[in-house]
């Protein structure tokens, strides 16, 4: 009597591990996020990818310090009720900005923070100022002018948004590249 083949056996090992290994990628994978007061209106916009942020202080210590911090995002919804999620390269939430008409929140570190300006959680997140009614239309491509902004849309169909901040000082440098699925 002749043993069997090892081939065989082989094959099914390499197919379960490989099975094995597409569901644990699938776990990995995250549902659609639900917005505070999920509305139609509130589903208006959706937008991921990377932004940078630079600060340049020229107030520290007589000389230039730059403040810079560049992540992933997920943003959507509307100026009035929305959500900004800042994701690690692995997905992990470093900060969960959302707010409504009335409040609100600011989720970072496992601290959290409620307020009734977005301004002022917006701050406390980026160390600086963003006109956030301003950024939904931009990310429209709709070049919405803001005191002391400039914006660059002439690549928007690239997925690629540069806004700056010259007045009031510090300046302020926002580059965003979208997700090529949002071209």
């Amino acid at each position: 009597m002749m043993a069997a083949s090892p081939l065989p056996l082989r094959r099914r090992l390499c197919t379960a591990l490989m099975g094995a290994a597409l569901l644990g990628l699938a776990g990995c994978s995250q549902l659609p996020r639900q917005l505070p007061g999920d509305t139609a209106q509130a589903l208006a916009g959706h937008w991921s990818g990377r932004m940078a942020l630079q600060v340049q202080d020229t107030q520290s210590y007589g000389a230039d310090q730059n403040q810079s911090f560049s992540a992933a995002f997920e943003l959507q919804g509307t100026p009035h009720n929305g959500e900004l999620l800042l994701l690690t390269p692995l997905g992990s939430v470093l900060a969960r900005l959302s707010w409504t008409p009335d409040q609100a929140s600011l989720e970072q570190g496992g601290n959290s923070k409620s307020s009734d300006s977005l301004q002022s959680l917006v701050l406390e997140l980026t160390g600086t100022e963003l006109p956030i009614p301003a950024l939904f239309d931009w990310l429209h491509g709709q070049p919405t002018s803001v005191p002391g902004w400039e914006t660059d849309l002439s690549r928007m169909e690239q997925g690629r948004l540069l806004a700056q901040r010259l007045d009031p000082a510090p300046s302020a440098t926002l580059r965003i590249v979208l997700d090529q699925a949002q071209k």
